[in-house]
């Protein structure tokens, strides 16, 4: 057999927009920054999302093609405008979001290309955010429902503000195999489904359990992180950073937790690369810094096909 290599194939789906910076506008969205730090950790990436008829939304997805991600997946909007949010950061870096509605990816389509896309895809982050509303929220559930079975649908919970629902989160726990959230965000969601508030590693294992999820990661800030896989729990120390800000970090952990995930590291190996570019971006101004290089050699980008028959998506 002709076995050939081709890199895995990444789709952050749902917000894209504008981060409006107190030192200037930065590409925003969660699903955006994971397929910036999925394409420079080795994969393919595609953004999935939508943006107004506007300069902003040129500029986008400009800037998008720039950092060498796919923008096939981003259709424009003839009214809503593209997408911003306010972001303002304490003494410590810690971000504050003022998420403006009713813009062009809360009418994020789901066309025939998209789902092909998703057909192919070896991995696909969404999260609550971009489900706010029905027509972007049916768009992201057909485009999951597209993803061959064993391809990663990583549940990036990601609450802002009042932007979330528990009939959206228990439906997206269910569409998804790998969940990431943060120690902020675990109470909440035991709330949520009314569970009595454990230890961290027995709920984790508890929703890996009731959500058939191959694996859930715990992000807790400078006490490092939990990552539940392979019937056992794993733990990641902090580390001492001097930090510059922390947007887009979590993004950065999610991206490496995918491709460790799919090129089937450790889970010891997963925790200290997703750890290790994590705390870069935290050094680093803004969501989507450039990468040293050697971080992408840690996580081998690739994957053995048969005959492969892979097209391009540019």
């Amino acid at each position: 057999m002709n076995f050939g290599s081709r890199r895995y194939f990444c789709i952050g789906l749902g917000e894209v927009l504008w981060d409006l910076l107190p030192g200037g506008r930065q590409l925003g969205g969660a699903p955006a920054n994971f397929a910036y730090h999925a394409h420079a950790l080795g994969a393919e990436s595609l953004v999935v999302s939508r943006v107004g008829r506007d300069d902003l939304g040129r500029d986008l997805v400009e800037h998008l093609n720039a950092l060498g991600l796919v923008t096939s997946g981003i259709s424009v909007d003839p009214a809503a405008p593209t997408g911003t949010v306010s972001v303002t950061l304490d003494p410590t870096g810690q971000p504050t979001y003022t998420i403006h509605t009713d813009v062009a990816w809360d009418f994020l389509e789901a066309g025939p290309e998209v789902l092909r896309a998703a057909a192919g895809a070896d991995a696909v982050c969404f999260g609550t955010l971009a489900q706010r509303h029905p027509v972007a929220r049916d768009s992201i559930r057909r485009v999951l429902q597209a993803t061959r079975p064993e391809a990663l649908r990583i549940f990036d919970i990601n609450l802002r503000q009042r932007f979330w629902s528990r009939e959206v989160i228990v439906e997206s726990l269910a569409l998804a195999n790998v969940l990431k959230l943060n120690d902020e965000e675990l109470p909440i969601l035991m709330d949520l489904l009314g569970w009595p508030c454990e230890d961290d590693q027995g709920l984790m294992a508890r929703l890996a359990q009731r959500f058939d999820l191959r694996a859930v990661a715990l992000t807790r800030g400078a006490q490092g992180s939990l990552l539940w896989t392979a019937g056992r729990c794993w733990s990641w120390p902090g580390s001492d950073l001097k930090v510059v800000d922390t947007v887009g970090a979590g993004d950065s952990y999610t991206a490496a937790l995918a491709l460790g995930l799919l090129s089937g590291k450790s889970p010891e190996d997963i925790l200290r690369i997703a750890h290790r570019v994590a705390d870069f971006v935290c050094t680093q101004p803004g969501a989507t810094p450039p990468m040293p290089a050697d971080f992408a050699s840690e996580l081998v980008g690739t994957r053995k096909t048969e005959g492969d028959s892979s097209e391009s998506r540019s």
